[in-house]
């Protein structure tokens, strides 16, 4: 694939055009259709690889680009779609479903197909607020209230049944790990095995993941609904979000993270020596640094109010409109996580691992709200643009050289997420989870 030899993610319209040939090519088992419209006017594409006729057992789903800045998954979910076609046996009578990008109108705000750095990923960096975001909007809005993005998610789900949902995940810094709904008996050995042989460290004290049971390195199951969520480190309560949702038909959700650039710091298992003492570090730096992005967001006019979706409208100000928004949520966020470190429920001990891995989320927090904060001092022409910038880019060296960041090749990370949902089908048919 052109894109992936060139170190390039697909964007949407690219992703829908390769699509639409592969199912020109197979007009048999392939299919190309409309699941659902953004709050944009965007259309969100869904390929189908399915048996011979209509399929008569449940099969597989798979959301690509469910964040705006994670934007491997839909190369993945193209790789994974010429395997199923060229391997028969891997369908055996069940169709797999990819949903090419849940997020399109995030995907155009998050301007960076070819980052060769942290710095030049942050340039044109967008993730929209937790509310905004399809699969996490459930867990924080009202029923009433969900975008049309995740009423299109439920919606495949409730007319799929998906034995198994993965959604394809990616980290800009750190390593690889899978979040699981329901455990997958002896997914952790090929997931390792991938893993190392394209040189991605495993992540085994995701900070996303804290206090949540791990059956194997990098292997997280979360809490099951009614279940206390464990204390990660995130005010949102994963067990509303759409993973759950295929619950209702006996189905298991996997979340597949990997990184763009690999350290392996976040692979360390050794004993943190003082983790309170270190979370109240973090915790302090992290306060710090969100007061410097605070008191620049404070010279800047303009609400964030909602509106249809970023990149449609009027726009620029819609533009700046959802940036200011993404800007103050992730503020907001941050003094609750600075009492969840500090706090009586932090941990008494960690590995290094854990503490790199929590060091990490507080360093890309502030880091978030700054780049994002640049773009609209630029578009405005801000006099406090030059001096934001030299933060943005102090940090994202910092960032880089504190954990050694090495480039991880998009081959590879697409390498890697395919081998691990095939290794979790292969896992739910061997334990009889799924009938072969």
């Amino acid at each position: 694939m052109t894109l992936l030899r060139d170190m390039c993610y697909p964007t949407p319209s690219e992703l829908a055009l390769a699509a639409r040939a592969l199912a020109d090519e197979h007009p048999g088992p392939a299919r190309l259709r409309q699941a659902g419209t953004s709050r944009g006017g965007r259309p969100l594409w869904l390929l189908s690889v399915e048996p011979s006729g209509r399929p008569q057992r449940a099969g597989v789903l798979v959301v690509a680009g469910a964040h705006a800045n994670e934007p491997v998954g839909g190369a993945t979910a193209l790789a994974l779609a010429r395997r199923v076609l060229h391997e028969p046996a891997i369908r055996a009578g069940r169709g797999w479903h990819f949903l090419l990008c849940a997020d399109p109108d995030g995907a155009a705000l998050h301007r960076t197909p070819r980052p060769y750095s942290l710095l030049d990923y942050h340039r044109n960096f967008f993730r929209p607020p937790g509310p905004e975001q399809p699969e996490w909007a459930p867990s924080l809005l009202p029923p009433d209230r969900l975008p049309p993005e995740t009423l299109a998610l439920t919606a495949l789900i409730d007319e799929l049944r998906p034995v198994l949902q993965v959604s394809l995940h990616g980290t800009d810094l750190g390593g690889s790990w899978v979040q699981l709904t329901r455990d997958i008996p002896g997914l952790a050995e090929p997931f390792a095995k991938s893993a190392a042989e394209l040189r991605i460290p495993v992540e085994t004290g995701a900070s996303d993941a804290a206090g949540w049971p791990s059956p194997g390195p990098g292997i997280f199951v979360m809490p099951q609904p009614g279940a206390d969520p464990a204390g990660a480190f995130h005010p949102e309560d994963t067990r509303l979000s759409t993973w759950y949702h295929a619950h209702r038909y006996a189905g298991t959700t996997a979340i597949v993270e990997v990184p763009m650039w690999a350290s392996d710091l976040v692979d360390d298992p050794a004993p943190h020596p003082d983790p309170r003492g270190a979370l109240r570090f973090l915790a302090g730096r992290l306060t710090a640094d969100a007061a410097l992005v605070a008191r620049v967001r404070d010279r800047v006019p303009g609400a964030s109010e909602p509106g249809g979706g970023p990149g449609s409208g009027s726009g620029g100000d819609r533009d700046a409109a959802a940036l200011l928004r993404a800007v103050d949520w992730t503020l907001a966020l941050i003094p609750r996580i600075t009492v969840e470190w500090t706090g009586p429920g932090a941990p008494t001990e960690a590995t290094a691992a854990s503490i790199g891995s929590i060091d990490a989320f507080g360093r890309r927090l502030s880091l978030r709200a700054a780049a994002m904060l640049l773009r609209v001092l630029r578009a405005q022409g801000h006099p406090a643009a030059p001096g934001l910038d030299r933060l943005v880019t102090g940090w994202c060296e910092e960032f880089a050289a504190r954990f050694q960041a090495r480039r991880v090749p998009v081959a590879n990370q697409v390498e890697h997420q395919t081998r691990t949902v095939l290794a979790a089908y292969e896992r739910l048919v061997a334990a009889g989870a799924v009938n072969a």
